[in-house]
């Protein structure tokens, strides 16, 4: 972007990004989602996929542990929390810049009808969670043969 000396956008755009400082993450933008609010400071970013035999979820988490994480199912609802705790290595160290977030996050995701939560499967790998939660037998998709004959063959063989 090209900006001049007095450009009126160059003014509006540094108020946008004070603003987007002073509220982070509090009120995203553009965030349309059936997904329920998240209930903390921060939340990790997650993919979500589908196969016809899963829903697979992929959750950023560098520098967490299993223990640093709680992960449930219930009542139609996926819920994973965690927290991240600052913490001073050195008295004597100053830091510069702090980037990393901190804190508690909650993240809620609705499961469809399909999912069978009581198969679910969450492995921990180079900071990347990755939840596998089966669909159930009755609504995997299937192929039905379909019969080649008169009419006269497919009534008797109906009998």
């Amino acid at each position: 972007m090209i900006t001049r000396p007095n450009d009126p956008f160059r003014e509006l755009e540094s108020f946008r990004n004070q603003v987007n400082r002073l509220f982070g993450e509090a009120y995203p933008a553009g965030r349309i989602s059936d997904e329920a609010p998240s209930l903390a400071a921060w939340a990790p970013p997650v993919d979500i996929s589908e196969t016809p035999d899963m829903l697979v979820f992929q959750v950023e988490l560098p520098g967490f542990s299993q223990d640093n994480l709680k992960l449930r199912a219930e009542n139609g609802v996926l819920t994973l929390e965690g927290e991240r705790t600052f913490e001073k290595e050195h008295e004597k160290k100053a830091y510069h810049r702090v980037e990393r977030a901190y804190g508690r996050f909650v993240r809620a995701f609705s499961l469809p009808a399909n999912a069978d939560p009581a198969k679910i499967n969450a492995t921990l790998v180079d900071g990347v969670l990755s939840i596998e939660l089966p669909k159930r037998e009755e609504a995997k998709p299937k192929s039905i043969p379909i019969a080649v004959g008169t009419a006269k063959q497919i009534a008797a063989s109906n009998k």
